[in-house]
């Protein structure tokens, strides 16, 4: 077995945060996931992110620490956790390891690369096996495009409708209650298409990454609404600057649906992993 059937007092460290879902049973779910100490991968939901208490909103690159029991009942990999008891008073929010300081790239990545895949055919044969791997690092030969694709403007009508039946409320900064507003769906869908080992074609594959999706609505605003500005925006991101000074990996996961279907591929971009190259000077964005 991959992992225990409980894990107590669990250290995590969050490399993953997807962009939010509606959700009929939760309001809205942001897949969650993140390495343990010993750079084992493990997934964590449900969390409702936006209806924690301020203060135990983590950010990516944060350890946290709680309970956590396997989630077999629902879903077979074994990566899948749940936390247990009451999500909004169980996380512990440990160090996080922002890259304004000195040295904190190194220590991510001596967590984060422990176990690299180059060979995504690989992979999958691994996630249909008994071990039934649904979380990876993966570093790709090559990095040959990133594409756009426009998409549905809103949400699906029940969605909206279940979730605005609530009034559901947030909490700001200063943890004031305000009205929480159904988080804006991305028109877009963004895609690399790369190459790793032992590939005869190039593989496209979604990019399902929270960063991506605030990186949009960020560009859409300097942009003063104008999308395609926003998105040629998000391309010099995502494509020209990750290639000219990024040493780049891409966190992959499952599917519950599509991994249980056994589809050709049940895997999608849920993050991505830039260091900065040896030889480049840090932006930014660092």
């Amino acid at each position: 077995m991959y992992l225990p059937n409980e894990l107590k007092a669990a250290n995590v460290l969050i490399t993953v945060k997807t962009y939010p879902l509606p959700s009929s049973k939760y309001e809205e779910l942001v897949c969650t996931a993140g390495l343990l100490e010993d750079g084992k991968w493990i997934r964590i939901y449900p969390i409702p992110f936006r209806s924690l208490p301020y203060g135990q909103r983590f950010v990516k690159y944060q350890w946290i620490q709680l309970n956590l029991i396997r989630n077999s009942l629902k879903d077979f990999r074994p990566e899948s956790y749940r936390p247990i008891g009451d999500t909004a008073n169980s996380i512990k929010l440990l160090e996080h390891w922002d890259t304004k300081k000195k040295g904190n790239w190194e220590k991510r990545k001596n967590v984060v690369l422990k176990e690299v895949h180059t060979n995504f055919r690989e992979l999958i044969e691994l996630s249909y096996s008994d071990f039934h791997k649904s979380l990876a690092t993966v570093k790709p030969l090559e990095i040959i495009d990133f594409e756009i694709e426009e998409d549905k403007r809103d949400w699906k009508e029940q969605w909206k409708a279940h979730y605005e039946q609530y009034n559901l409320f947030d909490i700001d900064t200063k943890g004031e209650n305000i009205l929480k507003k159904i988080i804006a769906k991305v028109p877009y869908k963004y895609y690399y298409r790369f190459l790793t080992e032992g590939d005869k074609k190039p593989r496209r594959m979604l990019i399902e990454d929270w960063e991506i999706g605030a990186l949009y609505w960020n560009a859409l605003k300097s942009a003063e609404g104008d999308e395609f500005v926003a998105n040629q925006l998000v391309r010099k991101r995502y494509f020209d600057e990750f290639m000219e000074n990024k040493d780049l990996y891409l966190f992959v996961g499952t599917t519950l649906q599509y991994h249980r279907r056994k589809a050709p591929n049940p895997f999608v971009i849920v993050g991505v992993f830039y260091p900065p190259k040896k030889d480049a000077q840090q932006t930014l964005f660092d």
